[in-house]
């Protein structure tokens, strides 16, 4: 992979995996309306109908929820028609040149662009004879006989010169899904699929054979960059760990890191087969110092006083000391047990308790007696919650804010299933600043975070741009991440216009959880930093120790008082 680090444009690639439209279609449009590069995003969908800005409802045959899928409205041209597992998805997200200066792109040309990268695709994966349907767009087999049958459709949309929505590859999706709607409004055509025409190509190898060709057609003259989600593996390597990272000795999996099986097998399919054990020694420059000052203990008393849970004390923080005797402490609410298991966390993940109405006001109390000018407020994630505990958030925000009017509130939320009324819940209380994280590189999510995504992170994240938001996220690093995935991930958040993130050394909480690969360096560190902000993020925190909350407020200072927050970079287009 090779990453770009300035501001020549580039076409970045990226196998998102199962990801549900609604994120998707956020992060798609984010991508056109921020980012100064092009973008091809490959996802499949959960079963999903969507309409299209013309489309006729009595096309869709039968309620979707009745067939397990969900109905949803799209801003492309065309009628309804059907995303679903099986089906390879590509949102390409280009700038076109215009028919002449100041003109518009020409749409036909790229529809039919479009169209040809799906027929060549299908020569190269031994599907000869794909061609067009006069009248009909997408993409046909059998034109000449009497049974026409599409396997591809074609819904775009352009934008200010910005392409959005792409292409739907059947490759082996449920062709039954199809007899529920009217498919692109066409009542007398057949659908088929490269598995129905007799080719057993996989996800990955349609998946491939279209990149190659879309870098061919649309990368001519820019770096192309590419970063899939782990692609699921039928053969898994054992799993070793070393003593240390610089002594690389495998010893047996039996006498490594006691993680379950399930962790070990994702961590596995992504390519990650060795970690440090548990006991080897940190360097110095990943050890906390422990300082229990004055300020260390009152603030303590005050948070067993209220009945109040920290994330420094419940996720093992390294800073606890540091932050606790600067009188600053982030505050976990909706409870103190995870719907999620994570495999970096050391939040108990067990059923949680009912939510404590007294909580807001607590936590409210806490930051008036600790004269807190900067509060932080996290949670754990709970799914069980129709809102996924946005209400909480909102609640604590608004009580802050009536009894210290002059503190600045930062969230750091969950993504609460990517629930659109749920996030604008939290939007609507206007947060100074709006953390989520993104937590590891794209390849690393299914192992690092399972009930996650991250397309959905990067939408919650361009969601809370697009109201106005100051924007925050983080990653850990020392996982079983490269450098250039590091810098692939500082491009996507830059690309939806995060302002703040931070970066630092993963620390191993117990030998339930995932192993450290790698202690990376305070050097590496200072070059993490300088690169995100050559990439356009205003403002980078990267150390060993770094965490979420770290310096927030200086953070958030920085980037509001010069004037750096992130803008869209569309101006920088050619």
């Amino acid at each position: 992979m090779t990453a770009a680090t300035g501001p020549a444009r580039t076409l970045r690639v990226r196998w998102l995996g199962r990801v549900r439209y609604r994120d998707a279609d956020a992060l798609m449009h984010a991508l056109a309306e921020r980012s100064a590069d092009d973008h091809l995003l490959l996802v499949e969908h959960p079963p999903t109908y969507t309409l299209g800005v013309r489309a006729d409802p009595a096309h869709v045959l039968v309620p979707p929820s009745e067939v397990g899928a969900e109905l949803v409205r799209a801003d492309r041209g065309g009628d309804v028609t059907y995303h679903g597992p099986g089906q390879l998805v590509a949102y390409p997200v280009l700038t076109l040149p215009g028919k002449g200066t100041g003109d518009q792109p020409d749409t036909v040309a790229y529809v039919r662009a479009v169209e040809q990268l799906v027929i060549d695709t299908l020569a190269d994966l031994g599907l000869p004879g794909a061609s067009r349907l006069d009248g009909y767009p997408g993409v046909w087999l059998g034109v000449d006989g009497p049974m026409p049958r599409k396997i591809a459709a074609i819904g775009v949309r352009i934008k200010r010169g910005r392409t959005l929505h792409g292409l739907a590859l059947n490759v082996h999706p449920d062709l039954a899904m199809f007899g529920h709607i009217v498919p692109c409004g066409i009542p007398d055509k057949a659908v088929t699929s490269l598995a129905a025409e007799g080719v057993p190509a996989t996800m990955r190898e349609v998946a491939d054979a279209l990149v190659a060709r879309a870098t061919a057609r649309w990368g001519a003259g820019l770096s192309v960059e590419r970063a899939d989600l782990a692609w699921r593996a039928p053969q898994l390597a054992a799993f070793s760990t070393t003593g240390s990272a610089a002594a690389p000795t495998a010893v047996q999996a039996t006498s490594g890191p006691a993680i379950s099986p399930q962790r070990q097998a994702r961590l596995s399919e992504a390519g990650v087969t060795e970690g440090l054990q548990i006991a080897a020694r940190k360097p110095e420059w990943a050890r906390a110092k422990v300082r229990i000052t004055p300020e260390y203990l009152t603030l303590k008393h005050t948070m067993r006083d209220l009945d109040l849970t920290t994330v420094c004390e419940e996720a093992g923080c390294p800073n606890i000391f540091e932050c606790w005797a600067e009188g600053t402490g982030t505050f976990m609410i909706n409870g103190e047990r995870c719907t999620r298991a994570c495999g970096f966390c050391l939040v108990d993940t067990s059923k949680p308790f009912a939510l404590d109405p007294a909580e807001p006001d607590h936590v409210a109390d806490a930051v008036a007696r600790m004269g807190l000018s900067y509060a932080v407020v996290t949670c754990v994630a709970r799914d069980d919650l129709p809102d996924g505990g946005a209400g909480a958030f909102a609640a604590t925000i608004h009580a802050i804010r009536r009894r210290s009017p002059e503190a600045r509130v930062e969230v750091l939320i969950s993504d609460c299933k990517g629930d659109p009324a749920s996030l604008d819940t939290v939007f609507a209380a206007r947060p100074d600043v709006l953390n989520h994280n993104i937590e590891t590189v794209l390849r690393l999510q299914r192992a690092v975070r399972p009930s996650a995504g991250y397309a959905r992170s990067l939408a919650v994240l361009a969601r809370a741009k697009a109201v106005g938001l100051v924007t925050k996220s983080s990653l850990m690093v020392g996982i079983g991440e490269t450098d250039d995935e590091v810098a692939a991930t500082f491009a996507d958040l830059h690309a939806v216009g995060v302002d703040i993130v931070t970066v630092g050394q993963y620390l191993r909480p117990t030998a339930q959880h995932l192993p450290v690969t790698r202690w990376v360096t305070p050097e590496q560190f200072e070059r993490f930093r300088v690169l995100g902000e050559d990439l356009g993020i205003p403002h980078v925190e990267a150390s060993p120790l770094t965490r979420s909350s770290h310096h927030a407020a200086q953070a958030y200072e920085r980037v509001t008082s010069s004037g750096r927050m992130a803008t869209a970079d569309a101006a920088t287009r050619p």
